[in-house]
C-alpha cells in the first residue's frame, strides 16, 4: 500500500472518496457499467472520436484509481482483460456489487497507485480517468505505471487542466474567469473538503513522464460538444466555461526502452 507521507495525504483521500461513494447509489454505478461506448471525462468525449486506446481485444490493461471501475467494465466489454485498482475499499465494494449485477468480471484490487501489487512488464496498457492523475503524486505513480508496462506499452490518463485549477475558488465551486492562485500552489493543493490533489504544469508533466521512462506521444486538451450540459455532480467547471478554456488534459505516453 505504500507509506502515507508526512501530510497523511493517502488517509485523507481515502476518507474523502468513502464519503463521495456514499453519495451515489448502486443504481448510479450500474448505469455507468451498462454503457456500451467508452467515453472520457466530465463531458463524455467518445473514445471513437479520439482513438487513443487502439485495438483492445486481448489487451492486458491496468486501471489505476478505478473508483467504481466502470471504465474497466467498458474495457472488458471491448474485449480487454482489465485489472481495476483503487485506494478506496468503499468504491471497490460498489464495483463488486456492480460485477454481481452485470455479470462482468475482472480483478478488483485495493492499492495505492504509488505501490502497485502487479508484476513488472505484465501489461499492454495503463489507463486512469481522473484516478491517479490528480489524486496520487506523479513522482510516485508514474514510475510504477512504467514498471508494470511491457516495452512499448502505453499510458493514457485524464486529469484536470492546470487552468481549471487556477480558476476554481478557494472555497470550491465552479471555475471563474480570473486566475485565483499561483500555478506552483497546485502541486500539491489541499481543498477545503480535505482532498489533496496534484496538478503539475505541462512542462512538469513532460519532465516527470520522461524521468519515469515515457515518451510523450500526445496531449489532448478536451472541450465539450456544443450541446453538452454541465456535469450533474461535480462542481468544477460549467459547460460554458469549458467551451472557452480546456477543463481536462488527456495525456498519451509510451514506455520508451530505446
Amino acid at each position: 500500500m505504500g507509506t502515507d507521507g508526512p501530510s497523511g495525504e493517502r488517509t485523507r483521500n481515502r476518507e474523502l472518496w468513502s464519503i463521495v461513494n456514499a453519495q451515489f447509489t448502486d443504481a448510479d454505478a450500474v448505469a455507468r457499467w451498462d454503457e456500451d461506448a467508452i467515453t472520457w471525462g466530465l463531458f463524455r468525449i467518445p473514445e471513437a472520436d479520439l482513438d487513443l486506446l487502439g485495438d483492445l481485444r486481448g489487451a492486458r490493461v491496468a486501471e489505476i484509481g478505478a473508483g467504481t471501475a466502470y471504465f474497466s467494465a467498458w474495457l472488458a466489454r471491448a474485449g480487454a482483460e482489465p485489472v481495476a485498482l483503487d485506494l478506496s475499499g468503499a468504491q471497490l465494494a460498489t464495483a463488486q456489487r456492480c460485477q454481481h449485477d452485470t455479470g462482468i468480471r475482472f480483478p478488483l484490487i485495493e492499492a495505492d497507485g504509488a505501490v502497485l501489487p502487479l508484476a513488472s512488464g505484465a501489461f499492454d496498457l495503463v489507463v486512469s480517468e481522473y484516478g491517479a492523475g490528480p489524486w496520487c503524486d506523479p513522482r510516485r505513480w508514474l514510475p510504477e505505471a512504467a514498471r508494470i508496462l511491457r516495452p512499448g506499452g502505453r499510458l493514457v490518463f485524464l486529469t484536470n487542466s492546470v487552468l481549471a485549477g487556477l480558476c476554481v475558488p478557494a472555497d470550491a465551486g465552479f471555475a471563474g474567469e480570473r486566475l485565483l492562485r499561483p500555478q506552483r500552489d497546485l502541486f500539491p493543493i489541499t481543498w477545503p473538503e480535505g482532498g489533496t490533489e496534484h496538478h503539475p504544469g505541462h512542462g512538469d508533466w513532460i519532465r516527470l513522464l520522461r524521468a519515469a521512462g515515457f515518451r510523450v506521444e500526445a496531449l489532448h486538451e478536451l472541450y465539450p460538444p456544443d450541446d453538452a450540459p454541465t456535469h450533474e455532480y461535480y462542481d468544477i467547471v460549467t459547460a460554458d466555461w469549458a467551451r472557452s478554456w480546456p477543463a481536462e488534459d488527456l495525456w498519451v505516453a509510451v514506455r520508451d526502452d530505446a
